[in-house]
């Protein structure tokens, strides 16, 4: 007798991301454009991106900006960690403020760059995990 086919469903992927605010001296925040090609590319983020097994959030924003911009992060404070869930998946994003780093960004990845004043960024094409941080910035302007 053959036996009945059993469906389970997929678990859905879970992915650590660590990001950054890089603020100026003018109080300006970076964001980065998702290149074409990418999910969602297009579209303004906060630069960083998914952690190492094993790797602490700290050590992958530093990772995460010398890869990705170029820049050494000397000082960094957490803002937020929280999840967000896309379809098929769920993002934990643990997002920091970079309140000193040396060497100028730039997008390593072929990505666009942007400097945009806290009280703005609603106007920018940022994704929707990014908006509780949108909400962070324009409370405290990105000073903690």
């Amino acid at each position: 007798m053959p036996q009945p086919t059993v469906h389970c469903p997929r678990p859905p992927t879970v992915v650590d991301v660590v990001a950054g605010a890089l603020i100026d001296a003018s109080g300006r925040v970076l964001i980065a454009q998702r290149p074409p090609g990418k999910a969602l590319g297009g579209r303004w983020e906060f630069p960083g991106g998914k952690l190492h097994d094993g790797e602490a959030p700290y050590d992958g924003l530093v990772r995460e900006l010398r890869e990705e911009l170029g820049v050494e992060v000397r000082s960094a404070e957490r803002l937020v960690r929280y999840p967000h869930d896309y379809p098929g998946g769920r993002v934990w994003l643990d997002m920091w403020i970079v309140s000193a780093w040396s060497g100028e960004p730039r997008g390593l990845d072929g990505q666009a760059l942007k400097w945009v004043q806290p009280g703005r960024l609603h106007e920018e094409d940022i994704l929707e995990a990014d908006q509780p941080i949108i909400a962070k910035l324009q409370e405290g302007g990105g000073r903690l």
